[in-house]
């Protein structure tokens, strides 16, 4: 489902179906003998997404639209009512998008209790509430659920497109569905505790298809499937949790009723059968190979590595979690074949399990250093991923973008950060730009 409740729905071509937004139209009531009041940022660096335009430019804003984005030494003739401000060289970049965000995790894993049963519901909304604020300060003008408990998601995003709470647009998820048993699914039995929670137990396709229209019913628009084990669960990544029937069900409910899909998988048969049925975004894919790599560049799927907490764990808390001495090798394994898979055309996407245990809401930016200083994706490449992929995930060519006619959600940043990645992890150096008016930090040099 689009992000913004204005959109309409629609089939992507060529591609699984996915929910391919149309541009709300929007009217500005303009006096007749007023100019309308423009955002003009001079002497500024563009990255657009795709490129780096250059130095010396200067980008327009006119109410949520960017209307102007002049090259390398050109100017724009002032208006009186213009807010004006002199970059001084600093970047002017698309607003990022998460697509791996978990609105209510908050030190998950630190409490023995049932998954979602951490918090009441209610302030479980107000975690979330939190962590979509921490998102936006960090340059996230949008995020994708990646699940959450006790249907809160789509009250936040309800609630952020009231102007209730600051946060970016957001897709929001479904709890996690899978089957009897399965990773998270790991309360003693005498307990008597299922769902709500945080997952929804589901058994055959029948029960997929229930489940799904269910949590499309209390406002899912995307649906978060556990496939398998693995990647920071309990159980092995080899235990395959659904059937190919209960798998096609879940997807095939999920499209018709216009929403998108991803699973948890982490070994190689899941994630070639998740793709061969039309999942959306694999999340983690452990074990992907060449094999994996040509089927997810052949159907369009996205991948959502999500490396950094792995990562972040294993260095700061050593094992648990299901993060075993073999997780190194596979971090190893995954260093090596995420080049390939960037290289292919895989479309990644960044995000990841942010408000686990040890892993706090506000890290993100760190996700475009591990990838491009360690892991050796070009910056570019990264921050495409953060851009232009998501946007085209969500069907909005008006988002991820620096370009003339594209909503202005943006980020000015100090410096380079194709150069130096790290800039992102700095929230306090950041200015953000939501529907062309600033939402946190502050523009420079006005006169």
């Amino acid at each position: 489902m689009p992000i913004d409740s204005s959109q309409a729905q629609g089939t992507a071509i060529g591609l699984p179906r996915r929910v391919v937004p149309e541009r709300a139209a929007r009217a500005f009531l303009v006096g007749a003998m007023s100019a309308p009041q423009r955002l003009v940022l001079t002497n500024s660096t563009v990255l657009d997404g795709e490129s780096a335009i250059g130095p010396d430019c200067t980008v327009v804003v006119e109410g949520s639209t960017i209307t102007t984005v002049a090259g390398t030494g050109s100017s724009v003739e002032p208006g009186p009512a213009d807010q004006r401000h002199d970059l001084a060289g600093r970047t002017v970049m698309p607003g990022l998008i998460t697509c791996h965000f978990h609105s209510t995790y908050h030190e998950l894993g630190s409490v023995p209790t049932p998954f979602g049963f951490e918090h009441p519901p209610a302030y479980q909304a107000l975690l979330g509430a939190r962590n979509l604020r921490t998102a936006l300060e960090c340059g996230y003008t949008g995020a994708v659920s990646a699940g959450a408990a006790n249907d809160v998601d789509p009250s936040l995003k309800r609630a952020v497109n009231d102007g209730l709470i600051p946060g970016p647009r957001f897709l929001p998820g479904s709890r996690e569905l899978s089957t009897t048993g399965h990773s998270n699914d790991s309360t003693p039995w005498y307990w008597n505790v299922g769902a709500p929670g945080a997952i929804r137990i589901c058994n055959g396709a029948e029960g997929f298809r229930l489940g799904v229209r269910d949590e499309i019913k209390r406002g899912a628009e995307i649906i978060k499937l556990f496939v398998t084990g693995g990647h920071g669960t309990t159980a092995p990544k080899e235990r395959t949790e659904l059937t190919r029937d209960e798998l096609a069900a879940a997807i095939d409910t999920a499209h018709d009723r216009d929403a998108l899909i991803r699973g948890h998988i982490a070994n190689k048969p899941a994630l070639l059968l998740a793709v061969e049925l039309g999942i959306d975004i694999v999340d983690h894919g452990d074990d992907m190979d060449d094999e994996c790599i040509a089927a997810m560049v052949e159907t369009g799927t996205y991948l959502v590595p999500s490396l950094y907490f792995p990562k972040h764990f294993i260095e700061t808390m050593g094992t648990g979690l299901g993060f075993t001495e073999a997780m190194k090798a596979d971090l190893d394994y995954s260093y090596e074949v995420l080049p390939k898979a960037n290289a292919a055309g895989v479309r990644i996407l960044v995000g990841d399990d942010y408000g686990a245990v040890g892993f706090p809401h506000g890290l993100y930016g760190h996700e475009f250093t591990l990838y491009a200083d360690e892991v050796g994706i070009p910056a570019l490449d990264v921050m495409r991923w953060a851009t232009r992929h998501a946007a085209d995930l969500l069907g909005r060519p008006d988002l991820g973008t620096v370009a003339e006619g594209a909503t202005a959600d943006l980020v000015v940043v100090d410096g380079d950060p194709l150069i130096a990645p790290s800039l992102l992890a700095d929230a306090a150096a950041l200015t953000v730009i939501k529907d062309g008016s600033v939402v946190s930090g502050a523009l420079p040099g006005r006169r």
